[in-house]
């Protein structure tokens, strides 16, 4: 199915992007890791920057397939739900027993710090962030805002720093959402939306999560140039997702899956 393709081919930009970024996907099952799978994380790389957006479970073992630890810059955890950050505690043993010295900065939102392990450690330069806060790291620009969920939530657009690169060069990730959020809060612009879409329809309105019908419609209402759906649920048909999200965006949406890179 079109809207299921992944793969780099498949997360490339359309005609005339100038994409110098890539968005690996470490993880991408919601809620709980499924059979051989991952919850939620994604491998952020544009320049020489390298950021690891979300730490769910299983992600830290896929992100050492793919990339040094050693050479990320920096962390962001959208919240304190176990399946978005507790793999930052095995990242934490391995920065002692890898002899680290430089601590490295996690920016998020309440509870994840209160809740590790590693609150205090050294090797850990943690930030509280929220709606309306905007950092910089390396060549990324992070603005977050809060979404509709039960604890406090950050969804986060990632720009260029200083504004070079394509005029389309941003990427938004809506973390988990209830529909009483728009990506909107975050601007216009949005050349990738990373955007959660739980279950199908049929769900909708029994948990504070999207379903892919309401994924695509706020993606569309939005003007985002592309789509790419995450945080499924184990026991949610992909294909069934897809296809509601593709009718309610207008066009093939993508589906995350672990080790999809998509350019931005």
């Amino acid at each position: 199915m079109e809207a299921g393709r992944g793969g780099s081919e498949a997360g490339r930009g359309g005609a005339g992007d100038v994409a110098t970024g890539t968005l690996t996907v470490l993880g991408c099952d919601g809620s709980y890791p499924g059979p051989g799978g991952a919850a939620s994380g994604y491998l952020l790389e544009r320049g020489e920057t390298t950021l690891w957006l979300d730490a769910g479970p299983g992600t830290f073992a896929r992100l050492q397939v793919v990339k040094d630890p050693a050479a990320l810059d920096a962390l962001v955890l959208s919240h304190e739900h176990p399946d978005h950050w507790t793999d930052l505690e095995s990242f934490a043993v391995w920065l002692r027993q890898s002899g680290a010295t430089r601590p490295v900065p996690v920016y998020a939102a309440p509870g994840p710090r209160t809740r590790s392990y590693f609150g205090m450690d050294r090797l850990l330069e943690w930030h509280e962030v929220g709606a309306g806060d905007r950092v910089e790291v390396g060549c990324l620009a992070l603005t977050f805002a809060r979404t509709d969920h039960g604890p406090t939530t950050n969804a986060v657009r990632v720009d260029p720093a200083g504004g070079d690169g394509a005029p389309a060069a941003a990427l938004a990730y809506s973390a988990d959402t209830g529909a009483d959020w728009s990506v909107e809060a975050l601007g216009t612009g949005i050349g990738t939306f990373l955007c959660e879409a739980t279950y199908t329809r049929d769900r909708e309105g029994q948990f504070r999560h999207l379903s892919g019908r309401q994924a695509g419609a706020m993606a569309a209402a939005a003007g985002v140039g592309r789509l790419v759906v995450t945080h499924r649920w184990p026991s949610v048909g992909a294909d069934a997702l897809a296809a509601e999200a593709d009718d309610a965006f207008g066009r093939p949406v993508h589906q995350a899956a672990p080790g999809v890179m998509f350019e931005w």
